[in-house]
Formats: C-alpha cells, sequence, structure tokens
C-alpha cells in the first residue's frame, strides 16, 4: 500500500504493556515506509522513548477542562497541517480529545485502539468518536462486541514480541548461586496485585521443599514486590523464592528458567507467554482474557481454572517431574511463534496495513 501518514495518540504517562505496545507498533510501521508521529504529555516515558528513537512527539498537558479545550484546536491544527491519513487513539482521555479534534479536522480515518481485558463502560469513545476499533486479543473484541460494538467495526491486531536471538548460556543460575539440577520455574511480570504472583507462591509453597526446585519472580512495582517478600519470609522460603528485580537482559533471564508460569487474574492478552514459549519453554497460565491465544494448551503449555490452587500445583508438578515434556512443549512453543506470523513484527505491520487500508477505501472511496 502506499505510505501511510499515521498520528498515534496516548495520555498515559507510565510506560507499560500499552505503551510498548504503541512504541513496537510506531517502530515497526516507519520501517515499512510510513510516516510516524505521536501525541503525548510533556512528561510521559513514551515521549522520552520515542523521542530517543527519533520520532516526532506533539506534546500537551491532557488533563481538565482548560487543556481539554485548547488541545482539540491544537490537535486539529497539527492533523491539518500533517495531512495525516490516519489518527489512531489509544486511552479514553486522548481519544475524547484528539478524536475530537479529528472529526473537526475532517482526518479520513480515526482508530481506537483497546488494550484492557474489562468491560468498557461506555462506548462513546469507540463507537461516536472513532470510526473504527482495533482490539489486542479476541477476547478483548469479544466484550465489545458483547457491549453493542458494531463486528465489522472492530477487529484484533495481536501485539508482537520481537525474536530474540538464541542464548547460548543464560548468567541467571550463576547470579543467583544455583545448584546443578535445579530446577526453576520463573514468572518475569511487573509486581501488581492482579498479576498473581501470590497465588503461584502459594501453589508451589509444596514443590518448594523439594531441594532441587526454585521460583525466581523478575519484576518490580511497589508496595507489591514489598509485601510478597514480606510473605515469602514468614513461609520461610527466602532461599528458595528469588526476586530479582526488574531486568534488562529478558531473554537471558528466560534462558535460565525450566518453565514460565504467571497466574494472572487478569489480562487482555498475555504476550510475556508468547516470549517465553519463544525462548523455548514451556508455560503455564490461567484461562483469563486473552491468555489462551497466546499459547496452546497441553501442546505449547498448559491452562489452569482461575484461583484453583490445585489445578495450578498439580500443572506445575506435571512439569517439574516431567524433563522430556517440559523439553516437547517448549520445541513446539518455539516453533509456533518462530514459524508463525500472529505475533511477529511483520505480522502486526501487514495486519494493521490491512485493516487501515481497507477501512480508508471503505470511507474514502
Amino acid at each position: 500500500m502506499k505510505p501511510l501518514r499515521i498520528l498515534h495518540s496516548e495520555a498515559a504517562t507510565g510506560f507499560g504493556g500499552q505503551e510498548n505496545r504503541i512504541f513496537k507498533e510506531m517502530c515497526a510501521m516507519r520501517a515499512a515506509g510510513h510516516h510516524l508521529e505521536a501525541l503525548c504529555q510533556p512528561h510521559a516515558r513514551l515521549t522520552q522513548r520515542l523521542r530517543e528513537e527519533g520520532f516526532h512527539v506533539h506534546t500537551m498537558l491532557m488533563d481538565g477542562p482548560r487543556n481539554y479545550f485548547r488541545g482539540v484546536f491544537r490537535v486539529r491544527r497539527i492533523l491539518r497541517e500533517g495531512r495525516f491519513d490516519v489518527l489512531n487513539t489509544h486511552s479514553r482521555r486522548d481519544t475524547m480529545l484528539a478524536g475530537v479534534a479529528a472529526r473537526l479536522a475532517g482526518t479520513p480515518l480515526i482508530v481506537r485502539t483497546r488494550h484492557l481485558a474489562v468491560k468498557p463502560g461506555s462506548l462513546l469513545s469507540y463507537t461516536v468518536v472513532p470510526h473504527r476499533v482495533t482490539t489486542v486479543s479476541e477476547h478483548v473484541r469479544r466484550l465489545l462486541l458483547d457491549r453493542g460494538a458494531a463486528p465489522e467495526r472492530v477487529a484484533t491486531v495481536y501485539s508482537p514480541i520481537p525474536l530474540p536471538a538464541p542464548v547460548e548460556h543464560s548468567t541467571l543460575r550463576a547470579e543467583l548461586g544455583l545448584p546443578d539440577g535445579a530446577v526453576v520455574v520463573g514468572c518475569v511480570s511487573v509486581m501488581r496485585e492482579k498479576k498473581g504472583h501470590r497465588a503461584l507462591i502459594d501453589a508451589m509453597a509444596g514443590l518448594l521443599k523439594r531441594s532441587e526446585v526454585f521460583l525466581v519472580l523478575v519484576g518490580d512495582g511497589s508496595p507489591t514486590l514489598e509485601n510478597l517478600q514480606a510473605y515469602v519470609h514468614t513461609l520461610g522460603l527466602d532461599d528458595k523464592v528469588l526476586f530479582t528485580g526488574r531486568r534488562s537482559d529478558i531473554p537471558n533471564v528466560l534462558a535460565g528458567f525450566d518453565v514460565f508460569a504467571l497466574a494472572t487474574e487478569q489480562e487482555a492478552s498475555g504476550t510475556v507467554f508468547v516470549e517465553a514459549a519463544a525462548a523455548g519453554l514451556p508455560v503455564i497460565g490461567t484461562d483469563v482474557g486473552g491468555v489462551s491465544e497466546m499459547l496452546r494448551d497441553g501442546e505449547t503449555g498448559l491452562l489452569v481454572p482461575l484461583r484453583d490452587a490445585a489445578a495450578l500445583t498439580a500443572a506445575l508438578t506435571s512439569l517439574i517431574d516431567d524433563p522430556d515434556r517440559r523439553r516437547a512443549m517448549g520445541r513446539a512453543g518455539m516453533r509456533a511463534v518462530r514459524e508463525g506470523e500472529r505475533f511477529t513484527l511483520e505480522g502486526l505491520v501487514r495486519r494493521t496495513e490491512q485493516c487501515y487500508g481497507q477501512w480508508l477505501e471503505e470511507r474514502v472511496p
């Protein structure tokens, strides 16, 4: 398709999964020949990350009525002067600001991306303001359809993972002083209550009495991290449940695990399961949100019901006790991710171009 001029907007100021998806999408679409710019708040971490990558980022405060009304007219000018083909919004606040501005500017296509795994309270920022909607999983798409969105207006575009080069030898076990023959169950996730770290610890408590079994938790986030560390101490498991904090060498970390497990209670998609599979790990996850779309139950990993401690322990035990099954699932997961297209950057570009192209044709015959 012809190169498009695309403006992404995001009101959030942190940098989590949603912002990381925007960052990866913008980089991938730019590499495919499209022109990308962003609209963010000046103090947002996404603003800094995008500028470091050479993107032009328009900044403005988006809180409060005064900033809203000034912002609408400023964004209308940005869209008109930039001759953008597409505005892609990501949060309710920037949708109601930039989306309204795009309507006033006559921007050909306004798209809202839905990242959250909870039912939307209102369809205003999904049906009235944008022309079309993308979601990060079929689960999130179904939530919108159940709320009343028209199926032909909503498409799923999965979040990609960059495929890392295979790691020949992880340094993780040596860093943590783990013994030879250790079986390591690992989890990589921001520390939030909904991520289910405590449920994972409880499910493994009996297994951790075995000398060869260890649980490694990677990630940070107060006060959950401190609460978990205190809880582990009360269980007397300080030497068996190891916290690494936030790490930037995730491929190296994953290569030090034998099993990846995350007992999340709420997940729009769960691309960390895909990252673990791409690293050759069998994965265990709770059957919530879009997690079931990230793995093949019984083939690349195991799904367990939410808050079923016995089922989670049984799944963990089955993989800890069966190294051949671990390796077979790991190989199957690696093949599924690396030989498929759903979770690649190239797949994201093709699917996004397909959606934008079709919707632009429908709107501008």
